[in-house]
């Protein structure tokens, strides 16, 4: 690899980390809530504080959280991603962001292969939602919803431009659309007469 190119993909790792950081930095000032008093923030288990009170609340963080993870993904592609060299793809790469999302605000957020190869086993629909969300977004539908009474599950369609199509579908025979999913979970805070 020539000089001019090491320094491009040696620049690409350092940009796709620092996107990476502002992605992860602004999700946590985003789902965090700032409680009204400090002895309220003591006194809440430190994950179910900053849970979303009713589903709407929930439908409109997880609306943002998955276009912040979309735009992030595509972008990365674009800009940083190259077929030729061996690099960790950007999907991949937001896995981390999906642990720490996981660890420090309790939503869980992952992959689901829709109508194109799944590139890991672990993207393939697990549940009875997942695999309706599949259907929905197969159909055409931007997003698909479940709503319990302790967790509220979305999953938003993700485009597969045709860089993408290169891995997930080698042999195709159409420009079809093809679509990914993000499946995000988030519980929901159970009222006071149900603690």
């Amino acid at each position: 690899m020539n000089a001019g190119r090491r320094e491009r993909a040696e620049l690409g790792f350092i940009l796709q980390g620092a996107i990476l950081a502002v992605v992860l930095s602004s999700l946590a000032l985003l789902l965090e809530e700032v409680p009204a008093e400090e002895s309220q923030q003591k006194a809440d288990p430190p994950r179910q504080r900053h849970y979303p009170t009713t589903a709407v609340e929930a439908r409109v963080r997880a609306r943002i959280l998955h276009e912040t993870v979309h735009g992030a993904l595509q972008v990365m592609h674009r800009d940083f991603f190259e077929e030729e060299e061996s690099r960790v793809i950007p999907s991949h790469s937001l896995e981390d962001v999906f642990k720490e999302l996981e660890r420090s605000q309790g939503i869980k957020v992952r992959w689901l292969a829709v109508n194109a190869r799944a590139m890991n086993v672990d993207n393939e629909p697990r549940t009875e939602f997942e695999k309706q969300a599949v259907k929905a977004l197969s159909a055409g539908k931007g997003e698909f919803e479940q709503v319990t009474d302790k967790e509220y599950q979305f999953t938003g369609s993700i485009r597969l431009a045709s860089q993408c199509l290169k891995c997930h579908l080698p042999m195709r025979k159409s420009n079809e659309a093809r679509v990914a999913g993000l499946v995000i979970s988030m519980p929901l805070k159970v009222a006071e007469k149900e603690k």
